[in-house]
């Protein structure tokens, strides 16, 4: 090995080592996902995504014509990715890249459309099979069948999540530089001006919420619940109250719809909100705190102020060349899609497609509980899919408990150890230049920029505007209750599940991200700043500090420790 070759290696540090599962794996870069997978992440939970994302990925990759394939690594039970290139003369492998590139370019003008004709009507056929397959009735061969099954529809449902994702994200970077381009590249957050107020599955399942939190003030006996029990306690105790019923009911519909979430992005270790609705119940106290506000109207605000900027742009477009001025309506209108489909692709694929995957593991999991296999039914996502196969097959004469309790003991020794953000062997140069890598880094967020002053911390403008409040640092959703109206939301990365605390924070900071993140697409639909991708907020920022946000120029300044 040459003296240039041994410098691209990464060395791990001593408290993670590795032991590379294949012999090419040292050879490639690793990389760390803290936006989506941050923690530890159990052996079932892996090898259904190893599965699901090595299949979808690499499919929708061929389907764009991209050379590029995914693989996937649990190392020390951290999750990896790594991009592997055809092994082509570089010429050859950046011609093959640009007309992958083309390929998704040329998909903006219609994927909208697919979605709705084609790709939606379809995820929502699966969720039907399967809410209409009875668990409990099978015999074990068929929930093996069936488990089967949907592990295959979650593959091709992971296939329609990129082959919507490439296409959303390269067409809401690929306005910002149109716009950039037009009206100066200082104003670049103006762009997403022009995709506020457009509705989605996200805002949707705030607003239902907020719809609770009306009913549940206007409803003496509901209201007292409220006033007199944990959030925990909460859906006991509506249980028990005879006239609650009404508002019991209308809690229920909505889990329906939109309680097949979980903490985070799709996970399937984590109860959704239909089996543990603590969450909602959070939520729903929030908005109580906050009865003048009008979520409806706020909305409605935004599209009002999306039309009129737009009617500005359009007047300052008059004299341009007409392809020009058509160009940005085609790529307008495909950003506005993107700005939607973030949102409903997430509740269809990572929401409720997971949640259905969760339920056959979970009865799995009771089955085998029951036969001594494992202790609880919880405990089979420490097993891999394979094994799970394999214990039902011979459930008789199965025991796993020791072998889970030696998993879930390393899945804590690691919970202390701050993965390192990339593995194996750097690649000799930067990723070729383009649209797709510009929409990739504006999704992720590139490094944080270097902090120059002591008290202020700089990240990505994520959405614009001022605002000042206390910090609350958090780092799950069990500790949203400590968020008041008016404070600044502090955490590692947002997911949909977290969206309706973005109607009680005056503003959000995360360590991870782009402009194109989650949180800053959803901190714009709620109107209050967003800096992403700072790396270090959560650990220099502390509860009770006084910040101010400016999410135009991407920084947190720190006022006061209180």
């Amino acid at each position: 090995m040459s003296t240039d070759s041994r410098s691209l290696v990464i060395d791990p540090p001593p408290d993670f080592p590795v032991v590379w599962q294949h012999p090419d794996d040292a050879q490639r870069h690793w990389l760390f996902d803290p936006m989506h997978r941050p923690d530890p992440m159990p052996l079932l939970e892996f090898s259904i995504w190893d599965h699901a994302l090595t299949y979808g990925l690499n499919a929708a990759n061929e389907a764009y014509g991209s050379p590029i394939r995914m693989a996937f690594r649990r190392i020390n039970t951290y999750f990896y990715s790594a991009a592997i290139p055809p092994p082509l003369p570089s010429e050859e492998l950046g011609a093959r890249l640009a007309h992958a590139e083309q390929q998704v370019l040329a998909a903006l003008a219609g994927y909208m459309e697919r979605w709705q004709a084609e790709w939606e009507p379809e995820l929502r056929r699966y969720v039907d099979d399967w809410r209409a397959f009875d668990l409990g009735a099978a015999t074990l061969p068929q929930l093996i069948a069936h488990a089967d099954e949907t592990l295959a529809r979650i593959a091709r449902a992971w296939e329609i999540h990129f082959l919507v994702a490439m296409p959303m994200t390269l067409a809401m970077s690929q306005f910002q530089d149109t716009y950039q381009g037009l009206f100066g590249a200082e104003r670049a957050l103006g762009a997403y001006q022009l995709l506020q107020g457009l509705d989605n599955k996200s805002l949707a399942a705030g607003r239902g919420l907020w719809r609770l939190s009306q009913l549940a003030l206007a409803q003496p006996p509901v209201h007292a619940i409220f006033e007199t029990h944990a959030d925990h306690e909460v859906l006991a105790a509506l249980e028990r109250e005879p006239a609650a019923q009404p508002f019991l009911a209308e809690l229920r519909a909505y889990l329906d719809e939109f309680g097949g979430r979980a903490e985070r992005w799709d996970e399937i270790s984590a109860p959704s909100w239909i089996e543990d609705p603590t969450p909602a119940i959070g939520n729903i106290r929030a908005y109580m705190a906050q009865p003048l506000r009008d979520d409806a109207a706020e909305h409605a605000r935004l599209a009002v102020e999306r039309e009129r900027r737009l009617a500005e742009v359009r007047a300052a477009l008059r004299g341009y060349p007409q392809p020009v001025v058509d160009q940005f309506e085609l790529e307008l209108r495909a950003a506005q899609a993107g700005s939607v489909l973030q949102e409903d692709h997430n509740y269809w694929i990572d929401q409720r497609c997971m949640y259905e995957v969760r339920r056959v593991t979970q009865e799995l999991g009771q089955r085998f509980a029951a036969a001594g296999a494992i202790e609880r039914a919880d405990d089979v996502i420490h097993l891999t899919a394979a094994e799970m196969r394999e214990t039902a097959g011979r459930l008789a004469e199965a025991n796993h408990v020791a072998l889970v309790a030696e998993r879930q003991a390393e899945i804590e020794r690691f919970r202390a150890v701050r993965p390192p953000p990339a593995l194996g062997t750097r690649p000799p140069g930067p990723p070729p230049e383009g649209a797709m890598s510009r929409a990739g880094a504006r999704f992720w967020g590139g490094p944080p920029p270097e902090q120059t002053e002591p008290d202020v911390l700089r990240g990505n403008p994520g959405s614009p505007g001022t605002a000042r409040g206390v910090a609350r640092v958090l780092h799950s959703l069990s500790e949203m209750s400590r968020l008041g109206a008016g404070e600044i939301l502090v955490t590692a990365s947002t997911a949909p599940p977290w969206t309706p605390l973005f109607a009680t924070a005056a503003a959000v900071v995360t360590d991870t991200g782009g402009v194109l993140s989650h949180c800053a697409v959803v901190a714009r639909e709620y109107h209050i700043p967003a800096v992403v991708g700072v790396g270090t907020a959560t650990t220099q920022i502390r509860d009770g500090m006084l910040l101010e946000v400016d999410g135009d120029a991407g920084t947190v300044r720190i006022i006061a420790d209180l």
